[in-house]
């Protein structure tokens, strides 16, 4: 048996996603880490983008603030996966993110929010210069 291909993307996973979505993407051969697992459950989104940023992951969440620029600005980071999947169940989050995931494997995500539904993925530069 060979063993799962290594992604060169870095994973940071808000808290509202479940373990069994990061143990699922670890079985595809990602590095993931949960903001739960670094007792940061309670953390809130600036905290939680602070620790992406300083780990150099990717953060992916469904929390929508991440496309709001008043309530939360992004300018340098490692990217921002937000996931917009109705309802939010753990096979509808796997389904959508693996995919995601798959078709992007020479994309960078460098200073980009990508907002990715079932119809369709939008990359949104967020540096400043």
């Amino acid at each position: 048996m060979t063993s799962p291909k290594q992604s060169d993307v870095r994973l940071y996973l808000d808290q509202m996603l479940r373990v069994e979505v990061a143990d699922a993407l670890r079985q595809r051969g990602h590095d993931v880490v949960r903001a739960t697992d670094l007792d940061m459950a309670r953390a809130d989104d600036e905290e939680i983008l602070e620790r992406a940023c300083q780990e150099g992951r990717v953060l992916v969440t469904l929390d929508a603030h991440f496309g709001d620029w008043a309530v939360l600005p992004l300018s340098t980071h490692a990217g921002v996966i937000r996931l917009k999947v109705h309802p939010a169940t753990v096979p509808n989050i796997m389904a959508l993110l693996i995919a995601f995931l798959a078709r992007t494997t020479d994309r960078t995500f460098a200073n980009r929010l990508v907002i990715v539904d079932v119809r369709k993925e939008r990359w949104i530069s967020t540096d400043e210069n």
